[in-house]
């Protein structure tokens, strides 16, 4: 920055683009890679592994997992803070409060970078740890990706456990519902022959009563004949 105020250098700062942020976001080397690079800084990348030296979680030492460039911070494995909501996440440090211990040498630009001003035997050395780094890398992607298909056959065998049981519960609650509308069916048999006894015995009334309304008119029938009778016999009198 060629200006000494303050103003003018935040104002730099937060207005810069992001190459020349992403070269400010440098950590200090130890003293063993210092002497072994010849150089004091370097640019922080993902795969590196770095100690804290500032602030509540000082003496931490671990892998970066991620790099913010526009807001100039690291997330590192293991740091980890708690919001007011109880949630956790990862807690994000500068780059200045952290010294870097051991370089990620599977970038070939980085190496590049790393390998001008040195010797050949510096050289060679810088490849064959950026070899052992590409198959230890490696064997952590097949690993990985066996844990995920034994997760992937562990959920398939759970949901085909879960569908059995649900079967067998459909086929044992059809088992149940079976034998109970048999045992009702039993057991109403007899009312209905009760009833159609309740029904013929009065049927059997019914007709008795309609027999005694005509006994009754023809009582009355046999009432009315007799004053026929008187007035023939007053007919023969004249």
């Amino acid at each position: 920055m060629k200006s000494i105020k303050p103003r003018k250098q935040r104002k730099e700062l937060f207005t810069a683009p992001q190459h020349k942020k992403r070269k400010w976001m440098g950590g200090h080397l130890e003293e063993n890679l210092l002497l072994k690079y010849d150089k004091r800084a370097v640019p922080v990348i993902k795969g590196d592994t770095v100690k804290v030296m500032r602030g509540s979680f000082r003496g931490h030492e671990d892998k970066i997992v991620s790099v913010n460039v526009k807001k100039q911070t690291l997330e590192i494995e293991g740091i980890i803070m708690t919001k007011a909501d109880g949630k956790k996440i990862a807690k994000p440090i500068h780059s200045s409060n952290v010294l870097i211990t051991k370089l990620n040498l599977t970038d070939q630009w980085r190496r590049g970078k790393l390998e001008r001003g040195l010797s050949e035997e510096a050289k060679k050395e810088i490849e064959k740890e950026a070899a052992q780094q590409l198959k230890e890398a490696e064997e952590a992607l097949a690993k990985a990706q066996e844990e995920k298909q034994k997760q992937e056959e562990e959920e398939s065998e759970d949901v085909q456990e879960s569908v059995m049981k649900e079967e067998s519960k459909k086929s044992e609650d059809k088992k149940e519902t079976s034998v109970k509308s048999d045992v009702p069916t039993k057991k109403a048999s007899p009312k209905k022959a009760t009833t159609t006894k309740k029904t013929t015995r009065k049927k059997a009334q019914k007709p008795a009563s309609s027999k005694k309304v005509p006994s009754t008119k023809k009582k009355t029938t046999t009432k009315k004949t007799p004053p026929k009778s008187t007035k023939k016999k007053g007919e023969e009198k004249k």
